[in-house]
């Protein structure tokens, strides 16, 4: 490449020559790449050192210490009124920063972010954008700005000749070259950017920990690693989230170099009464909630990611961050955040890379440098402050001492001034008469005499005494190296009591066993399925509970019906109204195996797996296995029935009678044996129990047939299936219209063998007695012994001694008995 060059025999330009003149042409060969390279060193230096790159010393970006000074600059401290970010950003760039507004603007934004700084350095004031930059901040116009508490320990003390300054970008300012910065911002806050050639990606860390290790170092300035470790033993992000990888953290610290893994802070929750859900408090550095799920409904369409059902971000301010993921029945929910973890964003990798400029010179570095080259700063920044402040301390000193000489023998001076004929010759004279220095002497000219009373003179020596004080104390800070740590470190003490905060990242071993080890769907295993008597549903592990009678009773326990199935079968819910409607096993709530008694506190509500009609009521539950003996269902009318187990797997819901009108089943049980007895209580007090083998098995569209003989206007209000070789009672409750007001009825415990054996379609034997007052049954069971009561809501009561009489009468009831059954 050529390089012309054109000058005139007189040395000037040939544009300033007349037309005509000779012209001395010099041409320069130049080699192409010699330019490049000259060239682009100079565009790399001038991004890496007035760009990309922090300083190591405060942690900052030119973009960033410009904002930080100018804000100072403009007294927008923590206490005053919040400005326009648009009169800063324009401060900024008009004042020290030769760059667009955009940039300046996102940097001010990013020193808001509570989500992205560790010890936020700008109090912002609207919309400063959310995690994961998934709602973009607003217009500068728009948004205002002050300067944040830690923002003023950046530049505190840098009016006191404790940096150093430099020409802005045309010269007309002065920029500092670096704040005195009273914590390790590089450390605390952290820094990423792309230079030329490198690259700089530094983890925020909680501030207490990284003072506690530079204060240690300031202790002990030959500290290895390990010791530092002890403070700072990973990065603190502002997120939370929890860190793994811990080799990778000590490689990053010893080298500057290094990897880890953040993973979101998810708990296991029930979110809904159906399902379990994957509940996130917490995401990874620097990752929003839109982008997880937007990742999740990719994987979820390209059916690479199973068992999801629903994602749902319900993150507030009040809340914070809550992203619900709702996972499918039969699937495990660790088994699918392992998917989730492999798979999307919620768990991501971190590369450490400790680049910064060190004198302005890229290198990179581990912890110990860097707490080094900070400790180093913050010495000389404290030397540089004690030395302005002991001068100007001396200088005040001198002031005071003259004017104390003065007012010794003011009428002398009085005297002197009045026989001047000048300024100039009253100043020579005083000089001259009291050995003053110039300076003492014009102070002393230029005191009111206001100021030479007997209670000033008080005051002057008070303060040459505290002045003498100060300065014997920033001498020795000064002369002494140990003084000198021992403030530094009493300082960053300071700090880290008024601006700690406590670690929000959980630390985790590497080694911790996998989730992965978790089978992704539930393994089919046999269960039992539970309903109570106050509607709730739930299954727990077949043989895992205890179902014994336990010592001490709980709500909900009583169990009206239980089936044996397995995890992922599926069960039927009979209702009165004579539908048989199907349930899905795993979509119930599984009680822990660890339960001692067969409460199911923990269970469900019916609604939530079936609709039911107004007056419809669940009577009991059934399996489909179509080898069983089938179920048994009595109606308020009389009429019994034997159902052909039938149960096509294609319908949802099934009819199991035809009813009559106005009539609805009171019972219906499933037959384990078919050897059971069938048995009937009608409000009349009349029960009738027979063979289940006298009722012959019916299709699921017959009606039944008569199973017990009323009369005129008598109910059947229980119909139960016992084994006769079991041990069993029969309750029952009598009332009236003339009962009294409070009264829950009479009721009467018998034994189940005092009742005779007789046919079907029979009138049956009398159970209760009724005593004045009493016309009718209001409740009534018979089943297995020992019996179970409990009120509307579930609370548990106690039933009256057993009663050998089978026509007997009743004891009064403390309270009203809502329902009864036998043991589990």
């Amino acid at each position: 490449m050529a390089r012309r060059s054109s000058k005139t025999p007189s040395g000037r330009g040939a544009a300033g020559t007349s037309s005509g003149a000779d012209v001395e042409e010099r041409i320069l060969d130049i080699d192409v790449v010699d330019e490049m390279q000259g060239s682009f060193l100079e565009y790399a230096y001038s991004v890496i050192y007035s760009r990309a790159l922090p300083d190591a010393r405060d942690g900052l970006k030119p973009v960033h210490r410009r904002i930080l000074y100018q804000m100072h600059d403009m007294g927008l401290r923590p206490e005053r009124a919040y400005v326009k970010c648009a009169r800063v950003v324009g401060e900024v760039m008009g004042k020290l920063h030769p760059h667009g507004d955009t940039a300046i603007y996102d940097a001010l934004v990013r020193m808001a972010q509570p989500f992205s700084m560790r010890l936020p350095l700008v109090d912002g004031h609207g919309n400063f954008g959310s995690l994961g930059n998934d709602d973009p901040p607003a217009a500068m116009r728009y948004t205002e700005c002050r300067s944040a508490p830690a923002s003023s320990l950046m530049v505190e003390s840098i009016d006191e000749d404790t940096v150093d300054f430099s020409p802005n970008y045309d010269g007309s300012e002065q920029e500092p070259v670096a704040l005195p910065a009273a914590y390790p911002n590089l450390l605390v806050n952290g820094s990423s950017g792309i230079a030329v050639g490198m690259a700089t990606n530094m983890p925020p860390h909680n501030l207490v920990e990284v003072i506690q290790a530079a204060r240690h170092l300031i202790r002990h300035p030959n500290a290895d690693l390990d010791a530092l470790m002890r403070f700072v033993p990973g990065p603190d992000l502002p997120t939370g989230g929890q860190i793994t990888g811990l080799s990778g953290i000590r490689d990053a610290y010893e080298k500057g170099r290094g990897t880890f893994r953040i993973r979101a802070t998810v708990s296991v929750e029930t979110v809904t009464a159906r399902r379990k859900g994957l509940v996130v408090t917490e995401l990874p550095f620097a990752v929003g909630p839109e982008k997880v799920i937007g990742k999740i409904k990719d994987l979820v369409n390209a059916k690479k990611l199973q068992g999801i059902a629903d994602v749902k971000d319900l993150t507030d301010r009040e809340h914070g961050l809550r992203l619900v993921i709702e996972v499918k029945n039969g699937f495990n929910p660790e088994a699918v955040l392992a998917q989730l973890y492999k798979l999307t964003p919620m768990e991501e990798t971190f590369g450490i890379n400790n680049v910064a400029l060190v004198d302005g010179q890229p290198l990179t570095m581990g912890l110990k440098e860097l707490l080094e080259v900070y400790v180093d700063h913050r010495f000389e920044v404290v030397r540089r402050r004690s030395e302005f402040r002991r001068t100007k301390r001396r200088d005040r000193l001198h002031l005071v001492e003259g004017l104390l000489i003065a007012l010794i023998d003011i009428d002398e001076v009085i005297r002197i001034i009045r026989s001047s004929d000048n300024a100039a010759q009253a100043k020579d004279a005083l000089m001259e008469r009291f050995a003053l220095s110039e300076i003492q002497t014009q102070y002393i000219l230029d005191t009111p005499l206001r100021r030479l009373t007997r209670f000033d003179r008080v005051e002057l020596e008070s303060e040459r005494d505290r002045l003498t004080e100060e300065i014997e104390q920033l001498t020795q800070i000064l002369d002494s190296d140990a003084e000198l740590r021992k403030l530094v470190s009493q300082e960053l003490a300071q700090v880290s009591k008024k601006y700690g905060t406590p670690r929000r990242t959980v630390l985790l071993d590497a080694d911790a066993a996998p989730v992965e080890e978790v089978p992704l769907q539930v393994a089919d295993d046999p269960c039992r399925v539970l309903l109570s008597s106050t509607g709730l549903l739930a299954r727990t592990a077949d043989g895992n509970a205890d179902f014994a009678e336990p010592a001490a009773r709980a709500k909900h326990d009583v169990i009206v019906s239980s089936v044996h199935a397995t995890a992922r079968a599926e069960i039927g819910v009979v209702t009165s109204a004579g539908r048989l409607l199907r349930v899905s096993v795993v979509d119930l709530p599984q009680l822990p195996a660890s339960a001692s008694a067969p409460a199911l506190a923990g269970g469900a509500q019916l609604s939530e797996f079936v609709s039911l009609e107004a007056r419809e009521r669940v009577v009991c539950l059934t399996t489909l296995d179509e080898s069983s003996p089938g179920l048994a269902i009595g109606t308020a009318s009389g009429v019994v029935k034997r159902v052909v187990p039938d149960y096509p797997s294609n319908k949802e819901e099934l009819e199991v009678i035809a009813l009559r009108e106005g009539d609805a089943i009171v019972g219906a049980v499933e037959l384990r044996t078919g050897e059971e007895d069938l048995v009937f209580i009608t409000d009349e007090a009349q029960l009738l129990r027979y063979p289940a083998s006298q009722v012959r098995p019916q299709g699921r569209q017959a009606g039944g047939m008569t199973g017990i003989k009323l009369g005129d206007d008598a109910r059947v209000i229980s119909f139960t299936a016992v084994d006769p070789a079991a041990e069993a009672v029969v309750f029952t409750v009598a009332g009236g219209e003339e009962t009294l007001v409070g009264s829950h009825g009479s009721a009467k415990l018998t034994p189940f063998d005092q009742y005779p054996r007789k046919g079907r379609a029979t009138g049956g034997v009398r159970c209760q007695r009724f005593l004045k007052g009493e016309d009718h049954l209001i409740f009534a069971w018979a089943g297995a012994a020992p019996p179970r009561a409990a009120s509307r809501t579930g609370a548990p009561l106690s039933l009256p001694e057993i009663d050998p009489r089978r026509d007997g009468s009743g004891v009064p009831l403390e309270k009203a008995v809502a329902v009864v059954a036998g043991p589990v």
